[in-house]
């Protein structure tokens, strides 16, 4: 049976029809929420059978590793990376719930499929760089330039639409 794994996008937008029994979260989502109503949805969830669960350390290790091939790591939260970690333990009969684009990024690069909430879904798998914006030099990573220090801003690398992620 598929089970979903939720990121915190399930419980604020509160337009996911997948029940809640099916439902798979990490403790760090509820911290996330911060209107009365999707704090309402997540209790209501667990009330209808969401399993709240940590993920497994070597999975979430497996996860910043992977981040920091595609230079997503910089946008991931500490949330975002257990989110991931618990649909990579699952990555065989799961579906991770997200609209955030650099975990749609890195699950689709570790096989895990993904479908969006009220986003539309990533279509290609994207490499990042830093390029400063004074000499225009690319970097692997960095907030400063390490040959003129003006500040650097995230472009995209590489595209690799050849691997579009699949939709169930």
């Amino acid at each position: 049976m598929t089970s979903y794994i939720a990121d915190s996008a399930v419980f604020i937008m509160g337009n996911c029809s997948v029940d809640s029994s099916l439902l798979i979260t990490v403790p760090s989502v509820a911290d996330e929420l911060k209107s009365k109503d999707s704090v309402l949805r997540f209790d209501l969830a667990k009330e209808g059978g969401l399993r709240v669960e940590w993920p497994e350390p070597e999975m979430v290790k497996e996860v910043k590793k992977k981040a920091e091939q595609t230079r997503d790591s910089e946008e991931l939260s500490k949330t975002d990376l257990e989110i991931l970690a618990k649909a990579l333990e699952h990555r065989d009969r799961a579906i991770l719930l997200t609209d955030d684009y650099a975990v749609q990024n890195v699950a689709v690069q570790l096989g895990i499929q993904v479908k969006p909430i009220a986003q539309k879904k990533i279509r290609d798998i994207i490499i990042w760089q830093k390029q400063c914006t004074g000499c225009k030099k690319t970097f692997e990573k960095g907030d400063e330039c390490p040959i003129c220090g003006s500040p650097m801003k995230k472009k995209r690398k590489t595209r690799l639409s050849g691997k579009r992620s699949q939709e169930n």
